[in-house]
């Protein structure tokens, strides 16, 4: 369908689910029991749909014994393993919202996530890379080394009574994980199936907090329809049957694990594989080629990081057939390796955020590689986008730059207990504005040229910095870049970029300058190069582009100029 302006919506074969979570893990478990649901590599263990559900079940009991109420929010700090798994579903099913807390949080971060989200309860995982979490937690919470298991009272969180171990606990008021599924046995499975005939498809089920560049981080709230249909659209357009095999080395706090990976695989009663804790390259291929994965998710620079292994090639990849790149746009040569090198044809690009739980465009398996190199791909079925003029707020024409705004189904229920934040978010008439600037083309495809504010204004030229990234990734010897600007005093700003190289030492500054002059506009060579192995990122492999600025302003002795 040929359109003259920037506004599409995703045509759909398939109608939306309309059942809680709950609902549809009970059915999937029945239909597909004897298959693997997950395996968790460095926890050597794996478990069927069937057995699966007897843990879910039982954790889920465990949290009504335990007083958790409908609507009651729990928050999970752990890295990825099986119980992170268990827990995502147990909560849906006892309608409990599950608060998923970002690994690499310090007690600053945590204290305003459990305080801000009114946290009844907290699972945790002892200890992660330097975090001991246990420790932190009785540092915000002293009350924890008196108390008994579930009797918690603080005054600095009102609301948090338990706290929950995944393995054993070395603090008296902290409870076993073993121990805590005990109180399984105070209710009935007819307990359990009045709690879940409860759930509402539109109830909130998860918050999620967005990590913000400034200011405090937002809990985006997530349905059980958003992220039901957001995992089952994706695998979906995927072609996922249960005979897929997914390797997970993206965290599940996020989106990207546990609605695309973890909510894809249920729908479609395919099997989640967890190659490590964290993101290790090496255990990523090792599970592929010991577990014959079928598809592997990732951010770009942990495909980037894969292929520069030195014994890449003696992995058996041959397995593999899909997977999706996402999180931050992907290099053109990123691509081509994922294709030939790793045998992933049909691998894809997806897009989105948080706030639309998360995917909002998704290339696919037909798409022409042009296009899947260079674009986001089209609106996912039930959804609609459009951009629009960022000051007038008009769709812009085709093939004109602006702001990307989506609406439907997959749009959360708000920010948690933040009205304003939501208001300024999604508009009247029910529009999510992204923040990001995006072109359409003729064909709906949609390319992301960044975030708003990470454009750099040169000279009165607007600049953005993916343009000249994707420019310097053809470059043999370039591995990685990020750009971002400077304050200048004679442009207002100029530009500096972050290189890291296959090899070290083998291009100059100037060779650098050199190989962009006459080959992309001047204001856009940049004047500043950094060479780095690497970026500032969040945990899940987002550049945090005001962190590089932050440091290269350091470095560079330069000032933050006053703007009128």
């Amino acid at each position: 369908m040929h359109s003259s302006i920037s506004y599409a919506s995703g045509p759909a074969d398939k109608a939306l689910l309309g059942t809680p979570i709950g609902e549809l893990f009970d059915n999937v478990t029945q239909q597909y029991s004897k298959r693997d649901a997950v395996v968790s590599v460095h926890q050597n263990t794996r478990l069927t749909y069937y057995q699966l559900s007897e843990k879910v079940n039982a954790l889920a009991k465990a949290f009504i014994s335990a007083g958790f109420k409908k609507g009651d929010r729990i928050g999970i700090w752990s890295p990825n393993n099986i119980e992170w798994l268990i827990t995502q579903y147990a909560t849906a099913k006892a309608g409990v919202i599950l608060v998923t807390i970002n690994p690499a949080y310090r007690l600053h971060e945590l204290e305003y996530v459990l305080g801000q989200s009114g946290c009844k309860g907290l699972i945790l995982q002892n200890q992660f890379k330097g975090s001991n979490y246990e420790r932190m937690i009785t540092e915000l919470c002293p009350q924890i080394v008196d108390s008994q298991p579930g009797k918690i009272r603080s005054p600095k969180f009102k609301n948090l009574t338990t706290v929950i171990s995944m393995t054993e606990s070395t603090m008296g008021g902290i409870y076993d994980w073993s121990y805590f599924i005990e109180l399984a046995k105070c209710t009935t499975s007819e307990d359990l199936e009045n709690r879940q005939r409860d759930q509402n498809l539109d109830d909130a089920i998860n918050i999620q907090y967005t990590s913000g560049t400034t200011g405090f981080p937002k809990g985006a709230t997530l349905s059980h329809h958003n992220i039901l249909n957001n995992g089952y659209f994706v695998a979906r357009i995927m072609n996922f049957t249960e005979e897929d095999r997914l390797v997970v080395p993206v965290p599940l706090y996020h989106c990207f694990g546990m609605v695309m990976a973890n909510l894809g695989c249920l729908t479609h009663g395919a099997c989640a594989i967890y190659p490590s804790e964290g993101f290790e390259p090496e255990a990523v291929l090792e599970a592929v080629e010991k577990e014959k994965a079928t598809a592997l998710f990732g951010v770009p620079t942990m495909f980037i990081a894969e292929l520069a292994l030195s014994n890449f090639s003696k992995y058996d990849l041959s397995t593999l057939r899909t997977g999706i790149m996402a999180g931050a746009p992907c290099p053109v040569e990123t691509m081509k390796q994922v294709n030939d090198l790793m045998n992933m044809t049909e691998v894809e690009i997806a897009y989105g955020m948080t706030e639309t739980s998360p995917v909002s465009f998704q290339t696919r398996v037909d798409s022409p590689m042009n296009k899947r190199v260079s674009t986001v791909g089209r609106v996912h079925p039930h959804v609609e986008v459009k951009i629009i003029h960022p000051d007038t707020e008009e769709i812009c024409p085709v093939g004109v730059m602006g702001e990307l705004c989506t609406r439907g189904y997959s749009v959360m229920l708000g920010y948690w207990e933040n009205p304003e934040a939501t208001s300024s978010a999604i508009d009247a008439n029910g529009w999510m504005h992204t923040g990001d600037t995006a072109v359409m083309d003729e064909e709906g495809y949609v390319n992301i040229v960044g975030r708003i504010k990470d454009m750099i204004v040169r000279g009165g030229e607007n600049v953005y910095p993916r343009e000249i990234e994707e420019y310097l990734m053809t470059h043999e010897n370039i591995e990685a870049v990020q750009v971002t600007g400077v304050p200048d005093l004679k442009y207002g700003e100029e530009i500096i970029a972050w290189v890291s190289l296959k090899e070290e030492g083998s291009l100059s500054e100037e060779k650098i300058k050199e190989f962009c002059k006459g080959r992309i506009a001047h204001f856009k060579v940049p004047r500043y190069i950094r060479f780095s192995n690497e970026f500032p990122m969040t945990v899940t492999g987002k550049v945090q582009k005001y962190k590089m600025r932050e440091i290269s302003i350091k470095e560079l002795g330069l000032k933050e100029q006053k703007t009128a």
